[in-house]
């Protein structure tokens, strides 16, 4: 199982872990933290680091699109 998470129809992040995407996913969308912290995530992780900008993104499994969701700096 390939788990990606696409921007701008590129690939950013990929695994075959089955659990990680996913949950960088979250991250990323806000759904596992919030406020400050999430904040911080997207500036110093996600834009930083991982090459995401602010926008939509799209989770991938196997090729499929499973999921949407948004980089969020206002969040």
């Amino acid at each position: 199982m390939t788990d990606e998470i696409k921007q701008d129809g590129k690939t950013v992040l990929r695994s075959e872990d089955g659990f990680s995407i996913p949950m960088f996913f979250n991250n990323l969308c806000g759904k596992n933290f919030s406020g400050n912290k999430y904040r911080n995530y997207i500036k110093h992780i996600a834009l930083g680091e991982m090459g995401f900008k602010p926008g939509e993104i799209t989770l991938y499994r196997n090729g499929v699109q499973v999921r949407t969701g948004k980089i969020n700096i206002e969040k």
